[in-house]
């Protein structure tokens, strides 16, 4: 570009000048990046007395929220001054196509040792939380009943996706940041005009909008039949989404579909002894081929986890807890980052580690409530564990417990999950859901 290596911006009426060195940081992807571009420039205007002038582009914006991005773009850092609102900023960054480098300077690469509470947020759906989901862009959802509440990014509510009064949602999560997959409890009802609605499945809902994409249905004999879909897992580069069913006769197993398209693609039907349908934690092992399906105290008796390979219709590789004593059931199973070991977790212990608290699970709940259950989850090479309202994390090849996350209030964990560089926990007492995050590192 001409002039001297410099360009000019006139936004809502206020000038900018800086150089193309710092403008082509924001990116040829992004709105900014495409002036660069040949078919975008314009001739510099001249002087009165010949000399070249930097080119200068006219834009209809935010002048004070084009600032912060243009220093931005600068320095690397993110400075918004108090009396500006970071949505209108984010808005204006996503005009500019700038989205993602506010993310990147707002919070640094995902550490669970450096994580910080960023934010909480009330429930506002009936009934107690069952899941939170990450979405890959940072936004979640939540499963409350019978709907899942979606926040995106910048933790506003969209329009949720709502069943009926009658269905109860067993497990959502994000395919892609665009499409919602939603595991559906079966419940037999009968309507006014005598025929009978059997509800559960599993259905692909937008997003953004809550709307219906596609059903993903069972057949056996070429028939469609009603299942309860359980837990979900997906496998990218194939398309496939798996899912935990559970029918009335011999449905039971796990079913396979087209993500896309919604049909189904196989069926692994349940072998004597191995409860399949009831799985609680699907996981697909790329290092395998397989799938890792896992069935988990109190649903059974004892833990059950096996490896399936679909090619060949095996187990490849089963465990059991059975003959241990209840208090060392297993409650929650993990494959590790190398996806050739499994962590599990029980009341005392994780991996081979001893907890620091020796508390029972239910020692915060009254008699009746329902009991909030450990959870482990792995990112980076740590591994993550949930117990009563704290998470611990454990690093190093040894998994040596370095830190512990916990809020004043809330209550017990009920579920947390790892997504978009942050770390999201729902707890127990209203519903309420933490957004954990780890700060950019400090600007030298």
């Amino acid at each position: 570009m001409a002039g001297g290596g410099r360009v000019r911006f006139n936004v809502g009426g206020q000038l900018f000048e800086t150089t193309t060195t710092t403008h082509a940081n924001a990116g040829r992807d992004s709105m900014l990046g495409a002036l660069l571009d040949s078919s975008w420039n314009v001739p510099c205007a001249s002087s009165a007395g010949g000399a070249e002038q930097p080119a200068e582009y006219f834009i209809d914006r935010n002048p004070a929220c084009f600032a912060v991005l243009l220093d931005l773009l600068r320095t690397g850092s993110l400075h918004v001054p108090p009396q500006l609102p970071e949505k209108l900023l984010y808005r204006e960054a996503l005009y500019y196509g700038l989205l993602d480098h506010v993310r990147s300077a707002r919070r640094g690469a995902f550490d669970g040792d450096r994580l910080r509470l960023a934010s909480s947020v009330p429930g506002r759906a009936p009934g107690d939380g069952t899941a939170i989901r990450p979405a890959p862009d940072g936004g979640l959802c939540v499963a409350h009943g019978g709907s899942v509440r979606v926040y995106n990014w910048m933790l506003d509510e969209r329009r949720p996706v709502s069943l009926d009064h009658y269905s109860q949602v067993n497990a959502a999560a994000y395919l892609d940041a665009a499409t919602l997959p939603v595991a559906v409890r079966e419940k037999k009802r009968l309507l006014g005009n005598g025929t009978r609605d059997d509800g559960g499945g599993m259905a692909a809902f937008s997003a953004a909008s809550g709307d219906l994409r596609h059903r993903f249905r069972v057949q056996h004999a070429r028939q469609p039949k009603p299942f309860t879909a359980g837990a979900l897992a997906f496998h990218g580069s194939s398309g496939r989404i798996f899912a935990s069913c559970k029918g009335r006769l011999n449905e039971h197993g796990v079913g396979v579909w087209d993500s896309a398209t919604g049909e189904q693609a196989d069926f692994f039907y349940e072998p004597p002894g191995c409860a399949l349908g009831d799985a609680d934690r699907l996981q697909w092992l790329d290092a395998a081929s397989a799938l890792m399906v896992a069935t988990l105290f109190p649903k059974t008796d004892n833990c059950s986890i096996g490896l399936l390979d679909f090619r060949d219709k095996s187990v490849a590789w089963s465990w059991s807890d059975a003959g241990t004593a209840e208090d060392k059931r297993v409650l929650h199973a993990i494959a590790m980052d190398d996806e050739r070991s499994v962590c599990v977790i029980n009341q005392t212990t994780a991996c081979g580690v001893r907890w620091s608290s020796r508390s029972k699970l239910m020692n915060r709940k009254a008699p009746g409530e329902e009991s909030c259950y450990p959870k482990l989850a792995t990112h980076g090479g740590q591994l993550f564990s949930s117990m009563n309202d704290s998470i611990s994390v454990f690093s190093g090849p040894e998994h040596v417990l370095t830190s512990t996350l916990r809020r004043s209030y809330g209550g017990p964990i009920c579920d947390f999950s790892i997504g978009g560089d942050r770390l999201f926990v729902l707890h127990n007492e209203e519903n309420v859901f933490d957004v954990w995050e780890t700060p950019p590192p400090p600007i030298i």
